[in-house]
């Protein structure tokens, strides 16, 4: 029985050159011996709707085609329909981190990449992240979803056409250090502890790596049931600074100032607003008053195509 595959296209990913990648992709989909159809993305949010939609109509696979915010909507589209009815996941990196990829040991090559999706021939289920706010709002996560600064980092980063990558991302980093050093006191609870600390960022890592090549959780596994976390205290902007080459590195859990711990559920409380992304999407930005969240893995909740 032949497969039925959607491809799910952002032409705007890797600051518009995405479309131009998939281009040259047209020859491997032609020589696809089953069901294959594409689709692009025209709004912010479409991604979710096309996956869902393409779940509902009965693939058996549906491949993004762009960064991780493109597989951020098309997995969060495939964990709103049934279990039993959610097609498999592939993944064409042609974004800016293409930090998801990384986890799941896809190829750069987006070419490469696209003929091992169709290939289909290692199909393994991953655990995703659910975030749910003080208003019943949820979204899925299947990467990092980060508090605070790095939510800050990746709303500013957003402003920075010129650059792209791993660059756009460290020139956000020092602008958030330089304009946005403002620590929140928070309470989190977890299945296994209690605290309460004033902290600058607060990640929670479902893979080991985010903005392109920030090591936050270097043995972070998407397929063990579990998340960690890594928080950063209200240090001083100097420290801040000197952590960064450590978290390019993965060696900040050295640092006193660092704590790191695993999860299967948490809750957090804090003084102040909280900014939020997920996957690099942004869930809450300035102007927000959301103070509480919680979040829960569940565990082997899609199942993706890996490297």
């Amino acid at each position: 029985m032949s497969k039925k595959v959607k491809l799910i296209l952002n032409p705007m990913a890797d600051m518009g050159r995405a479309s131009k990648t998939a281009n040259t992709l047209r020859p491997i989909a032609q020589e696809f011996k089953g069901e294959l159809t594409w689709s692009g993305t025209v709004y912010p949010g479409h991604a979710v709707e096309l996956a869902k939609q393409a779940a509902e109509e009965g693939y058996d696979m549906v491949v993004a085609l762009g960064g991780d915010g493109t597989v951020h909507e098309v997995m969060n589209g495939l964990m709103q329909v049934a279990e039993n009815k959610r097609p498999a996941m592939g993944v064409v990196p042609i974004g800016s981190g293409n930090d998801f990829a990384y986890a799941i040991g896809i190829t750069q090559k987006p070419d490469r990449a696209l003929a091992h999706a169709l290939q289909s021939e290692n199909i393994q289920a991953i655990d995703i992240g659910l975030l749910t706010d003080e208003h019943g709002r949820k979204e899925f996560f299947d990467n990092t979803l980060g508090m605070g600064f790095d939510a800050v980092v990746t709303i500013r980063s957003h402003t920075l056409p010129i650059l792209k990558g791993f660059l756009m991302y460290l020139a956000a980093v020092i602008q958030t250090i330089i304009l946005n050093h403002s620590p929140a006191r928070v309470q989190v609870e977890t299945d296994s502890e209690k605290w309460e600390n004033s902290l600058l960022m607060l990640t929670l890592c479902n893979g080991a790596r985010e903005g392109g090549g920030f090591m936050l959780s270097p043995n972070s596994k998407n397929d063990d049931g579990k998340m960690e976390f890594v928080a950063v205290t209200n240090v001083s902007r100097l420290t801040m600074f000197r952590l960064v080459p450590e978290f390019m590195k993965g060696t900040h859990m050295r640092f006193k100032q660092v704590r790191m711990g695993e999860f299967k559920k948490l809750t957090l409380t804090s003084d102040r607003p909280l900014y939020i992304h997920a996957d690099g999407e942004i869930f809450t930005s300035f102007g927000s008053n959301l103070r509480k969240v919680s979040f829960e893995i569940l565990p082997k909740a899609l199942r993706v195509v890996k490297g």
